[in-house]
């Protein structure tokens, strides 16, 4: 499982080694040129211990065009008026645990799923390397995070007994993609367009391929920087990443909506999650980030299949009802 605070400082050194000018600063706003072709101005807090200011000093530099890569609450976002987006709130804790019960870790990420531990989204334990990562989230019941989060360990407590938490961690998690993710020369990739899967809060690939294709639009439409990009070609970007994964999303929601709403959901998901023809279909689309096609055959039998488990398991969860009752 990926370590930002790894992964983020081996992309930034690479950057600076392939000619980027790293700043430590924090985006405040831009300016919009005044005239066609004209720069934008960004303003920023630049961040430097040699001279003493805690709050950053302000500066600005000129650019001829931004991509906005900071983040679901991203103030590039908010600066070009992209809109608002539904958002989940995910939590977890970075856990260090005794050395025999990483182990079973090694090849190995958990997932729970059930209202103790979240009313529409799952808990997990997913190894860092030398530690876990407990967590869990939500969009429906926001201000009952740490409840959530408290059945999560509950579930995972024989096996992360003994650990120390070494970091808590909080992030938003778009729900979907943003209104708009392109204003004249200014884009979005990332969480800071809303690049996040359903059903399984993936973002970390999607950010990076959005970056990527972004950053070879603006290459092929300035002509390897000889002449201004255009918002016509930021757009190219957006067209071409909405047809690669456009159907991975549309997927993924519809599966939120359909086996995440009720633990009798979560049982059928559960049980067709053990089908070999599903984890093979799985396995290959998260590996390839898209849709794979299925066999027809297989495709026809494992919707009866699915069918059968949704009425089997609200047939269970009514009789429970009547047990609690």
């Amino acid at each position: 499982m990926v370590r930002r605070e790894v992964l983020d400082d081996y992309l930034r050194t690479r950057a600076e080694g392939a000619g980027a000018q790293v700043v430590n600063g924090l985006f405040l706003r831009y300016e919009a040129p005044k005239e066609l072709n004209g720069s934008y101005v960004v303003h920023y807090n630049h961040y430097d211990s040699s001279n003493g200011k805690a709050g950053g000093e302000k500066r600005t530099f000129e650019v001829d065009a931004i991509v906005g890569a900071d983040g679901a609450n991203s103030r590039v976002a908010k600066d070009m008026g992209a809109g608002d987006y539904e958002y989940a709130i995910a939590f977890q804790e970075r856990v260090r645990i005794p050395d025999d019960k990483m182990k079973y870790y090694e090849e190995r990420a958990e997932m729970y799923v059930g209202d103790d531990v979240s009313p529409d989204f799952y808990g997990w334990v997913f190894p860092k390397c030398d530690h876990v990562a407990v967590g869990t989230g939500t969009v429906t019941h926001k201000p009952d995070i740490k409840k959530f989060q408290a059945a999560t360990r509950l579930r995972a407590k024989d096996r992360i007994e003994g650990g120390k938490i070494i970091r808590v961690e909080a992030h938003p998690i778009p729900e979907h993609p943003r209104p708009k993710r392109v204003a004249g020369r200014v884009t979005l990739v990332g969480d800071a367009a809303g690049y996040v899967t359903k059903c399984s809060g993936e973002g970390i690939y999607f950010a990076a391929k959005s970056g990527r294709m972004c950053a070879e639009a603006i290459v092929a439409g300035s002509a390897n920087g000889t002449r201004m990009v255009e918002e016509s070609d930021l757009r190219k970007y957006l067209a071409e990443f909405d047809r690669l994964y456009w159907p991975t999303y549309k997927v993924l929601d519809v599966l939120q909506k359909v086996f995440y709403r009720s633990n009798a959901a979560r049982e059928a998901f559960v049980e067709m999650c053990a089908d070999d023809y599903v984890q093979r279909m799985t396995f290959d689309s998260y590996l390839y980030k898209r849709v794979v096609p299925g066999n027809p055959l297989d495709d026809i039998k494992l919707a009866v299949n699915t069918i059968g488990s949704l009425v089997r398991a609200t047939a269970l969860r009514r009789e429970m009802e009547k047990v609690t009752l």
